[in-house]
């Protein structure tokens, strides 16, 4: 059964206080996520793992250990969830603009940092031009993908 003809059957069905119309919601079931290439394999399940392994360790580590440990580990669970908001963005599900379009102005703005000498005020303005064309163009994406909606929480 589709999800519209079950949608029409909600709202027409009567209830024991007469017929009426219940509201739709605007979020997709959750059975509608989507899967990842991978999908039997939980790849980004193991990854969030891995990364709270590494976190632990890099806390109850000390010594010179303890830096790059924690900093693996909180890379390693920043890329998991980008990879979950890339998934469900591009497939419609739910809205990312924001986040994927800040995490592509933090990534211009690294490289440009570490290969250019560029002056911080320079760096924050390409940021800012970054975001707001990603931002945008990540959110024609999205309504394009969803059916012509701008957003879903």
């Amino acid at each position: 059964m589709g999800r519209r003809s079950r949608q029409r059957m909600i709202t027409s069905a009567p209830s024991a206080q007469g017929p009426h119309v219940v509201a739709r919601s605007r979020r997709a079931p959750a059975g509608e996520a989507p899967s990842a290439p991978w999908s039997p394999f939980p790849l980004v399940e193991l990854s969030v793992l891995l990364a709270i392994v590494l976190i632990a360790a890099g806390l109850l580590t000390g010594g010179p250990r303890r830096g790059p440990l924690l900093v693996c580990g909180f890379a390693l669970a920043s890329l998991a969830g980008l990879e979950l908001s890339v998934r469900e963005h591009l497939s419609g599900f739910r809205s990312h603009s924001s986040l994927l379009g800040f995490a592509t102005a933090v990534a211009v703005c690294a490289v440009l940092f570490f290969f250019t000498g560029l002056p911080q005020v320079v760096l924050l303005v390409t940021g800012a031009a970054v975001f707001t064309l990603a931002f945008a163009a990540l959110r024609r994406a999205f309504r394009a993908r969803s059916g012509g909606v701008g957003f879903r929480a």
